[in-house]
């Protein structure tokens, strides 16, 4: 039997997934062209402008589904932490256009190597696909994995980031130094996406 609160639930579906969609493509395309020279600041803005109006359509459908049909368990932790994950969804578009603006500022960055970002970024793309999949399934075993990945992130990240003090090439060590920040965030996002799908499915906050 189909509930007042279904066809709501149906649309809260809906721009979760194209929130999802959209800050797939703003990483993935920050990434790409910080790492192949080419300027997609204009672009990313507007894709995270869009992640935004979502965010916003998001915040007021959850508040009138709460105040209409006062949800309860299940439906609430849902509907409550729809609020949060797309938050999150919404900085995943900010860092992408922040790394956008590090390409621009510094302009040409070819003589940079560009190895540790290399290596993050493909790391930062596979949590962003893993968290929209914990979301999207409910997965808690896809949770534990991004969580894991997270420490492996920060590891990397403290690791490297006090290695661009020696470096000679300062116009690269600044460039790093933004873009591995970045990426150190947009990792934690993805994993507080995950700490949400755990409280949705288990009603239980398991913080990192």
């Amino acid at each position: 039997m189909t509930r007042l609160i279904d066809p709501h639930l149906t649309h809260l579906s809906e721009l979760m997934q194209q929130m999802c969609d959209l800050s797939i493509k703003s990483i993935n395309l920050a990434i790409d062209s910080y790492l192949g020279g080419q300027n997609a600041r204009n672009e990313v803005h507007e894709i995270s402008n869009q992640i935004l109006n979502l965010y916003d359509q998001v915040g007021d459908l959850t508040f009138d589904m709460i105040l209409r049909y006062q949800p309860v368990a299940s439906d609430f932790r849902l509907i409550r932490s729809s609020i949060e994950i797309s938050y999150g969804f919404t900085r995943f578009g900010r860092y992408a256009y922040d790394i956008t603006v590090v390409r621009d500022t510094f302009g040409d960055l070819s003589e940079c190597k560009n190895e540790v970002i290399y290596t993050l970024s493909g790391e930062i793309k596979h949590m962003i696909n893993l968290a929209v999949q914990s979301f999207a399934r409910l997965d808690l075993d896809t949770v534990k994995q991004l969580l894991t990945d997270e420490d492996l992130v920060d590891k990397y990240y403290n690791k490297h980031l006090p290695t661009l003090i020696n470096s000679k090439n300062t116009k690269c060590a600044l460039a790093d130094a933004l873009v591995l920040r970045y990426l150190e965030r947009i990792a934690d996002h993805a994993a507080f996406i995950g700490e949400s799908v755990t409280y949705i499915v288990t009603g239980k906050r398991k913080t990192h």
